[in-house]
């Protein structure tokens, strides 16, 4: 009777299954990504289950109106959820390894298991990467690439969801350099009144930015925060105070890990990898985007979840294994105009962009 064997093709797809499982769990923004229109990062994977090069998310706007009472008329009267849509695109991802094997001969999963721990730290922290780059995409242009036009002009539609230093009035005509000139080391730091105003702003603005529920009486915002913009807050004397009761509250609270802040119904959170903008401030200080996130703010799109390939080098002597996958990820827009991507505005992110002087 012959014994029964898995085949080499179903335990590679499983090793990749474990793989995404174990890369993407281990991310710092893992938390906060969900399928529903309130995650933080909504994700899709319907490209799947079928063909395409692109996913459509249904960006849905809070609420504004005062309904109706009594016995007057409601219909009519409805408000329009003035529902748009972002169409994210993905695309192929990979990187590869080689393993040198005079000594023995790799099989298929060995092979993978000796790779991984670099595999999976590369794409850990390139998805780590390109959703900070998404952050701060402006309309889809990386940060560093944009002009100054584009970001003047991604300004004036966003001028509800950016904040420059303390004060709103730190917005130079909605010129992107001038009002980051504004910005000093003095007055411009992070501080528990600055996270107060865009927390005001974000629900003042139009359309509002829909706080996250954790549970049916818990409404919240996230603050993805540079680490001096950081630094600055943990050691604001209001906010030292105010973090004994943050503490207890904490523990219970899901989205909270050791080492977050609390102010206000938002929660902080150092991300070490959010860079500078050198040179940019008052008197050439360096400042940093701040990144204050409701519902949809991000998208994922995975068409298809990692993957892996090997290969023999050097007639044999040599193994390579390639990891991969097919994803997009970008900040989630809406057209403000008459059309679905005209005059476009971020989401669910305000960005705040405070004084980030390096340590003496």
């Amino acid at each position: 009777m012959a014994d029964t064997t898995v085949a080499t093709g179903l335990t590679v797809q499983q090793w990749d299954s474990k793989f995404f499982k174990e890369y993407l769990s281990q991310n710092r923004f893992k938390p906060f990504m969900g399928t529903s229109e309130n995650s933080i990062i909504q994700v899709k994977d319907d490209l799947t289950k079928k063909n395409g090069d692109s996913i459509t998310f249904a960006l849905v706007n809070k609420l504004a109106g005062d309904g109706v009472t009594g016995s007057n008329t409601l219909e009519g009267n409805e408000e329009d959820m003035a529902s748009r849509s972002h169409k994210l695109t993905v695309e192929q991802i990979r990187h590869a390894v080689r393993v040198a094997s005079t000594d023995e001969q790799f099989s298929a999963i060995p092979l993978r298991d000796a790779a991984k721990s670099v595999l999976k730290d590369w794409m850990m922290e390139k998805t780590r990467d390109d959703i900070i780059a998404a952050f701060g995409s402006i309309n889809g242009v990386a940060y560093a690439s944009a002009t100054e036009t584009q970001k003047d002009a991604w300004l004036v539609d966003n001028a509800d969801r950016v904040l420059f230093g303390a004060a709103k009035s730190n917005n130079s005509s909605n010129d992107h350099s001038a009002s980051l000139a504004n910005i000093d080391s003095t007055n411009d730091k992070l501080t528990p009144e600055a996270i107060s105003l865009m927390k005001r702003m974000a629900l003042q603005a139009n359309p509002k930015i829909r706080p996250i529920r954790t549970t049916e009486d818990e409404r919240w915002f996230v603050l993805f925060a540079n680490s001096y913009c950081f630094r600055d807050l943990k050691e604001n004397a209001t906010m030292t105070q105010a973090q004994r009761e943050a503490l207890a509250r904490g523990a219970k609270n899901k989205l909270f890990t050791g080492g977050d802040l609390m102010w206000d119904g938002v929660i902080i959170k150092e991300i070490e990898d959010i860079g500078v903008l050198s040179g940019v401030g008052a008197s050439s200080i360096d400042v940093a985007p701040n990144y204050f996130c409701g519902a949809q703010a991000l998208g994922i799109g995975w068409a298809k979840r990692t993957f892996t390939k090997d290969k023999d080098f050097d007639y044999g002597d040599k193994k390579g294994v390639a990891v991969g996958e097919f994803r997009g990820i970008e900040k989630l827009t809406f057209g403000s105009g008459d059309g679905d991507t005209d005059d476009l505005k971020d989401h669910g992110v305000l960005t705040g962009f405070f004084s980030a002087v390096a340590d003496a």
